[in-house]
This record gives structure tokens, sequence and C-alpha cells, in this order.
């Protein structure tokens, strides 16, 4: 087994780093405050290439591998996890799923745009009624001939007002249960299509996130992924990959957190000595590092698993599982090491607690991933 990194991945991992301390850093308190969407930072992601980063280059992606994506992921969630999830949505999500699945005519329209980062996408799944119980959709895409009638609501959605390509699962056939659902591109604009208000979130702040509302919007077939009745696997594998980012995510999260105790807890002193001599503080450190080494090589290997395109939904939903609970309590033990000023704006680490929760949640719950893993390590 070779745990080194290639020339190629340092390179990356450096350039997402500098991007993330020099550029995010100086204003992520104040974008977390005024909930203020990253517009000019999301067009330097686009510059960096970090918008498209596996998507083949006649595409406009940068044709990298899965752990070039998690180590830029986890730089920037050090930082600004509303950032990394904007990046993940386009890559994980949109860019991948169109990239596999998308037809010729679909990825000249769509997946080259959303690859450069001109524009941005939104991966709609999750209903008022229907988020972990992905099967219970209630969004509907009527059979016209020629094209689909959609109606229905959508809420959590990751992009939700700035993306310009909305990937819509709805249900065609209630019949057929999940083989009767599909996939449909959706352009922001089309007629009946209306984006509800932002969400007034605990963490990730600077991400918008937004319900969507679908009234008799006329959908063409040419915009419907693979074959009728290939939305809820689609939605599935392409949740499987989606779930290395977010935990890539998580695992950034944990990293920036822990980096930012040790840093205080060598310059913070009590009882005549830096608190990290305190074996109260020193074996919290421990446990901090040892808990996010694990949480990075379960990262590593489900994305070493994607790149070598053998089977890796096990390994996914484990680290999606364990890196976002790592970070939980990675931030939570990160503001205890500061005390008081772990509880205030300018330390950092109090925002990196509530945008450590939400890596629970989204992209399948703990719970859920749970499910996953049981199902395979007992079949």
């Amino acid at each position: 087994m070779n745990f080194e990194l290639t020339e190629e991945h340092l390179m990356i991992q450096k350039m997402a780093r500098d991007f993330a301390q020099n550029e995010l850093k100086p204003g992520v308190i104040e974008r977390d405050e005024k909930q203020q969407f990253p517009t000019e930072h999301v067009k330097r992601m686009a510059e960096l290439g970090f918008l498209g980063m596996m998507v083949n280059p006649k595409y406009g992606g940068a044709g990298l591998d899965t752990i070039s994506y998690v180590l830029a992921m986890e730089e920037i969630s050090k930082v600004d996890a509303s950032c990394s999830v904007i990046m993940s949505v386009n890559n994980s999500l949109v860019c991948w799923g169109l990239d596999k699945y998308g037809t010729e005519e679909q990825k000249q329209k769509y997946l080259i745009p959303l690859a450069k980062g001109e524009i941005i996408g939104a991966f709609c799944l999750s209903e008022p009624e229907a988020g972990s119980d992905a099967t219970s959709q209630k969004t509907t895409a009527e059979d016209k001939g020629d094209y689909y009638l959609l109606n229905g609501v959508k809420n959590w959605i990751t992009n939700g007002n700035s993306a310009s390509v909305y990937l819509v699962i709805a249900q065609t056939d209630k019949e057929k249960g999940h083989n009767g659902i599909n996939c449909l591109i959706v352009e922001k604009g089309m007629d009946g299509f209306m984006i509800g208000p932002k969400e007034n979130k605990m963490g990730i702040r600077a991400s918008d996130t937004h319900s969507l509302m679908f009234s008799h919007v006329k959908i063409p077939k040419a915009n419907r992924i693979g074959e009728d009745g290939f939305g809820f696997k689609f939605a599935m594998k392409t949740l499987s990959g989606g779930r290395i980012g977010i935990a890539a995510q998580a695992l950034g999260i944990a990293s920036g957190a822990y980096e930012l105790a040790k840093e205080y807890a060598k310059q913070r002193k009590a009882f005549g000595k830096e608190i990290y001599k305190h074996q109260a503080i020193a074996f919290k450190l421990a446990d901090m590092a040892t808990r996010i080494e694990a949480a990075k090589l379960l990262v590593l290997r489900a994305a070493y698993l994607r790149d070598r395109g053998l089977p890796f939904d096990k390994e996914s939903a484990m680290a999606k599982l364990y890196a976002s609970e790592t970070a939980m309590w990675v931030t939570t033990e990160a503001v205890q090491v500061h005390g008081g000023y772990g509880y205030v704006k300018e330390y950092h680490v109090e925002r990196l607690m509530r945008d450590a929760k939400i890596t629970q949640i989204y992209e399948g719950t703990s719970e859920v991933q749970r499910i996953v893993i049981s199902r395979s390590v007992t079949q």
C-alpha cells in the first residue's frame, strides 16, 4: 500500500490551501453573519478549476481524480464550509451525474458551462415529506409525449437561487415505485418555476438554501437523464459519490478546528504554563488528531476505490458517517479548549461547530449511512 501523495496531489492541495487561507478566510465571518453568497469567490474557484475537477477536459473539466477533489475539499472546508458545499454540489452531484449518464447533447449544452464554472448547478431530491425516504417523491413529471409536465415542491436545495441548471427527481409512474422515477434537467427561468425565500440556517450560512416550486413546467424529453425510470438509480448512484465530497468537507471542518485549538493551546497560559502542557488539554488534542487521521484514511480509501472503478458504496457511507461525527465531536472539543473565547465569533471555532452539524444530515443522515453499511455487511 502506498500512502504517499503524488506531486500533482500536493500541488492541488497547496493551491486549495493558499486560496482558502489567503482569499476565503479574511471575510468568512462577515459572510456567515450576513448570509452573503460568495459570488466572487465562486468565480475564483472556477478560475482555479475547482468546479469541474473530475470532468473530462473535453467537456471543460480539469480531468483530475477523486483524491485530488478530496484534498481540495478538505483545505477549503477548513476555512469556509459554505464555499465547499457549493463546490461539492457542483462537482459530485451535478457535473458527475451529467458526465456519467448524460447524452452528448446534454453534455455540450449543460456540462461544459457547469464544469468551467460559468454557471453552477443544483441537485433537487429532498421534499417536505421525502428526505431520507427518497422513494416517497410527491413531485410529479407527467408524460405528455414530447415533454413532461413537472409539478411539486423541493426543499433544502443548495445553490437554490444561484444555480442556472437543476437536476430534479420526480415521479412519473407511481405504480412502478422507484422504477417510475425520472431525473429531469430544469433551467432557471422556465415558465412555472419559482424559487422560495432563502432559509435562515444555523450553519453554512453563506450558501443559499431555498425551496423550489414547480407549477406545470414543460420539460422537453431531451432533458431526461437516462432511460425512462432511471431517476431513482441515478439519484442513489450520484449520492453515493457525493458522500465522499461531504466526508471530505467534514474532515476539513474537523481539521480546521483542530488546528485552531492546537494553536490556541500553545499561546494560552493557565497555572503558569501553556495549556497544552496540561494533561486535560493534551489528551483532547491527542484524541482529536487520532480521530481526524482515522477519518482521513476512510475518506481517501473511498476516493481510491472510486478512482479505480471498484465498488465504493459501503466505503463512502463509512467515510461520511465517521467523518461527520468526527467533525461534530472535534469542533465541540475545540470550543472547549478555547474556553470563553471559543464562544465568540472572532475565534472561528463556534462557526465551525455550527457548520459541522449539517454534515451529519445532508446527502444522507448518519442513520441512513448506518442502514447502507448494515445492509452491506450482512449480505
